[in-house]
């Protein structure tokens, strides 16, 4: 199977059986991953460096913008694009089979988890996985700790607190707390119901 038939199927929504040919790619992918993000996490690297092992890690080329504090764990890569002027903090942990876009000027703040991977709740089933992708708005500020699920968009200029567990959607300039999170306030200070 060729990646790009891999981020295809992904990409649609589509559930990836256990054991399946998918499933083995994504096994293949995740060796890969692994191999890449040791190099990154275990020695020294500059800005400009660290650019070029993350473009290896996704399979295409960073912006000159892009800024990163490793470590940095995913168990895929190739399925995370990022805009202009992206800032990943250390130790964060992307699950990017789902999808993962970081648009411009976005900060991820340290530890952050990204998971775009359910399994079945069925015993049965457990092993397949459904995919749903993330969604970071352009200029959101995710903060330390925040673990956000798939399916997941965080609007343009939204700040998710420290500690938030994301669940659902985030609005645009909403400032969100809590597990799981809710709105508490827009940018402009305007208090707000949860939704």
């Amino acid at each position: 199977m060729k990646t790009s038939e891999f981020l295809n199927y992904l990409n649609s929504g589509s559930i990836v059986k256990g054991g399946s040919e998918v499933h083995q790619h994504m096994h293949q992918l995740s060796q890969e991953a692994i191999k890449i993000t040791t190099e990154l996490n275990n020695s020294y690297h500059t800005p400009e460096e660290i650019c070029k092992i993350f473009s290896r890690l996704i399979g295409k080329p960073v912006d000159e913008t892009f800024r990163m504090f490793p470590p940095f764990y995913t168990d895929c890569g190739k399925n995370i694009n990022i805009g202009k002027n992206v800032f990943i903090n250390s130790c964060c942990c992307f699950q990017d089979q789902g999808g993962i876009t970081i648009n411009d000027g976005a900060l991820i703040g340290h530890k952050a988890v990204l998971a775009t991977l359910d399994h079945d709740f069925s015993p049965q089933n457990r092993q397949d996985m459904i995919p749903k992708p993330i969604v970071i708005g352009k200029n959101a500020w995710i903060g330390a700790n925040v673990t956000i699920l798939g399916g997941v968009t965080i609007g343009e200029n939204a700040v998710v607190a420290a500690g938030a567990v994301v669940t659902k959607d985030v609005p645009a300039n909403s400032i969100v707390v809590g597990v799981p999170a809710k709105v508490v306030k827009y940018i402009n200070n305007k208090l707000e119901e949860s939704a």
